[in-house]
């Protein structure tokens, strides 16, 4: 764990996993979410990978950032790796972590490899998409393109105000409505108790940043998918009910050197049984 600070004077926060001398991979955590969620370590250090995860503005470490944008995120992107003597990467990001990893590949593509993109949340209007979400991300996706900012604040603060100090209330008030794989990869203690600290981290400064996260993301994201020329590999499981297969599907179509990898019968959470796949094929490129 340690932080860097930025030239504008904020502070961003991230953590180093697997091999120190190995290929740096970026990996961005999903929303609510902080450095702390990664997928199996032993993984990650056998292939050789070294797994740089980061804190977004106003979760964990990172101070939070008013006004920001999605495609700010490159330039903090940009520093750290400057900070850490890395020139070339590759980006993964997971869930509300893929419109991250997509601005990134689109805004560096002199430095970007090759990205991933995992269950990642696509635009709302795809076909479909919000009919098999689950309510409470379908209400979000519903109203949050309208909401104004005050009255969105408050509705994040009132479903989330409890994630800091008690993470397992919001997973076990979702549990109904997750799908089977899911509940069998949360079912692994290991796994549930990540995924825990990670929220928990995530809320540690309020609410706020978490409320400026989600708002971005259901929102027109600041550039064209269609402009994407670094490879981009899209997965997704066909039991999501977070991020419908159809918003991978529709991230897909609209990227010219993308591939798109559907997994049938997994999840959300499909990271972690298909890791070591997703990191093979990302840095074999």
């Amino acid at each position: 764990m340690t932080t860097i600070i930025l030239r504008d004077g904020r502070t961003l926060g991230y953590s180093e996993y697997g091999d120190p001398r190995g290929k740096p991979v970026f990996f961005f955590h999903g929303i609510p979410g902080s450095r702390l969620f990664r997928p199996p370590d032993e993984v990650t250090t056998r292939l050789g990978v070294l797994l740089i995860c980061t804190d977004r503005p106003g979760s964990g470490l990172s101070d939070y950032m008013p006004g920001r944008r999605i495609l700010d995120w490159p330039n903090d992107v940009c520093a750290l790796a400057d900070s850490l003597g890395v020139m070339k990467f590759h980006v993964v990001g997971h869930s509300g972590g893929g419109p991250y990893t997509l601005a990134c590949a689109h805004a560096l593509p002199e430095r970007v490899c090759g990205s991933a993109v995992l269950c990642c949340a696509g635009p709302a209007d795809a076909k479909d998409a919000l009919n098999t979400m689950t309510p409470l991300n379908r209400l979000a996706f519903s109203i949050g393109r309208f909401t104004p900012w005050p009255v969105w604040r408050l509705l994040i603060w009132y479903f989330y105000r409890m994630g800091h100090d008690n993470p397992s209330y919001l997973f076990d008030r979702g549990a109904k409505d997750r799908s089977k794989a899911d509940s069998e990869v949360l079912a692994e203690p290991r796994v549930l108790e990540l995924n825990y600290a990670s929220q928990s981290e995530a809320l540690c400064q309020g609410t706020r940043g978490f409320a400026l996260e989600a708002r971005l993301l259901v929102r027109p994201w600041g550039f064209r998918l269609e402009d994407i020329r670094v490879p981009v590999h899209v997965w997704h499981g066909t039991e999501d009910v977070d991020t419908p297969v159809s918003m991978g599907k529709a991230v897909a179509a609209c990227i010219p050197k993308s591939k798109l990898i559907i997994c049938p019968g997994e999840g959300h959470m499909l990271l972690f049984p298909h890791w070591e796949e997703i990191l093979k094929q990302l840095i074999s490129e």
